[in-house]
């Protein structure tokens, strides 16, 4: 194992894991739309990582400045990294200088391997408690569930962390554009940030929001996901980049706000009459037609109302 703290980024080797032979490229051709003045995102497929998209379906953005490249979140392995930068070299032969890391889970954040070999110098940022969990051990765990879930599509991606901390309020000038740090305790994780371009008008929300399609929220909160994309719709963005699903404006994160509200105020509601989790879906179902064309909607519909459930529940307590 090796880790250069702070310094550079930790890399973390994941035994046969890391020394598996290297997986092909990606297949499909994926191609950067501009969203903003020097602001491009890559829209990953809907879906989860699979053999067929390779493991690649998070929405990779990258900002062109006078001093280099930003990118943020560069996907899920070695092989989605290198897409982003081909991606980035069509548009500039200036030089990745900074990547921003939403959040700990391993689909947006192993690209970082591909950034960092190519990069030796690059600040990669994220939030603190993000690092945390890489280094004690998520970035291997993802490593085995992008493995596991593409059948290999991933093989030869590394676990290079983070080597630069942010929080809430933190704003990073770059080639004469601001990246202002967003994070308002526990939302789709306990470690989310938004990258807000107060220039640019654009926020990157992570993962605080899906647009069309459904996001797991195991590790998160209702109710401080609501919070925090209140925020990001109250920070004068009018771009709204979301973790998964297309970029669009202030809907890209009130559609799934709307979503989380509905859940949990029905739920709230129904757990007043003393309704179980199980008894609450169907009487609940009828209430979220809206969002049941969505990705994922079926499977994880359940979860949600039994997440939120627990959430009401503790906060009867």
């Amino acid at each position: 194992m090796r880790i250069l703290l702070w310094l550079f980024p930790v890399v973390l080797f994941a035994g046969q894991a890391a020394a598996a032979e290297k997986a092909p490229p990606l297949k499909a051709a994926y191609v950067a739309k501009q969203v903003a003045d020097n602001v491009f995102v890559i829209h990953g497929p809907k879906g989860i990582p699979s053999p067929e998209n390779q493991g690649f379906m998070n929405n990779p953005g990258f900002v062109i400045t006078s001093d280099g490249v930003v990118v943020v979140d560069p996907g899920s392995s070695v092989q989605v990294g290198e897409m982003v930068l081909a991606q980035v070299r069509k548009h500039t032969g200036k030089p990745v200088v900074a990547v921003f890391n939403t959040h700990v889970h391993g689909d947006h954040w192993l690209g970082n391997q591909a950034v960092f070999e190519a990069f030796p110098e690059v600040k990669i940022y994220a939030h603190p408690k993000m690092m945390e969990r890489v280094e004690n051990g998520a970035g291997i765990q993802w490593l085995e569930i992008m493995l596991d879930l593409t059948k290999g599509a991933t093989a030869g991606t590394e676990v290079v962390s983070a080597n630069a901390a942010v929080d809430d309020g933190r704003e990073i000038k770059i080639g004469g554009v601001a990246f202002r740090v967003l994070h308002d305790g526990q939302s789709h994780t306990d470690n989310d940030i938004m990258i807000l371009l107060p220039q640019k008008k654009v926020v990157f929300l992570g993962d605080n929001a899906g647009y069309g399609r459904m996001l797991r929220l195991n590790d998160g909160s209702f109710q401080g996901n609501i919070r925090n994309l209140n925020r990001a719709l109250a920070s004068g963005a009018t771009v709204f980049v979301p973790g998964h699903g297309p970029t669009a404006g202030p809907e890209a994160a009130a559609d799934y706000r709307d979503y989380l509200q509905a859940i949990y105020a029905g739920v709230k509601e129904f757990f007043e009459d003393d309704l179980s989790d199980f008894e609450i879906k169907p009487k609940l179902l009828p209430r979220l037609g809206r969002w049941q064309g969505w990705v994922d909607f079926d499977s994880l519909v359940g979860s949600h109302i039994s997440l939120a459930y627990l959430e009401v529940e503790a906060a009867e307590f």
